[in-house]
């Protein structure tokens, strides 16, 4: 059973930046599409970054150019770069597989934006 484990998120002013990880267990994590998603109180989750399993990225206008996904196959781990951070960004953040069904989706990570 595959389990993903989301951390790094926290309070930050405007301006700040976070880095969030995403450690997958119980899977062959090399060969899964991963994206980082994000629900803020009364809205959808969507989706803010992917990257394939042989690293192509691809980024959500709103956070182009301010956020960077990265991938550690050794250690089963996905990164997000927070930077430029904005009062919009604050949501509950997670990462699960793409292109394909997703996997349990796990806790994820609070994100605050505030000053």
């Amino acid at each position: 059973q595959v389990q993903l484990v989301e951390s790094g998120g926290g309070l930050v002013q405007p301006g700040g930046s976070l880095r969030l990880s995403c450690a997958a267990s119980g899977t062959i994590f090399r060969l899964s599409a991963m994206g980082w998603y994000r629900q803020a109180p009364g809205k959808q989750r969507e989706l803010v970054a992917g990257i394939t399993s042989g690293g192509n990225t691809n980024y959500a206008d709103s956070v182009k150019g301010r956020f960077t996904i990265s991938r550690d196959n050794a250690k089963n781990t996905v990164y997000l770069q927070m930077n430029s951070l904005k009062i919009e960004d604050t949501a509950v953040y997670y990462c699960n597989r793409r292109l394909a069904p997703p996997y349990s989706w796990g806790q994820g990570t609070q994100v605050t934006v505030s000053s």
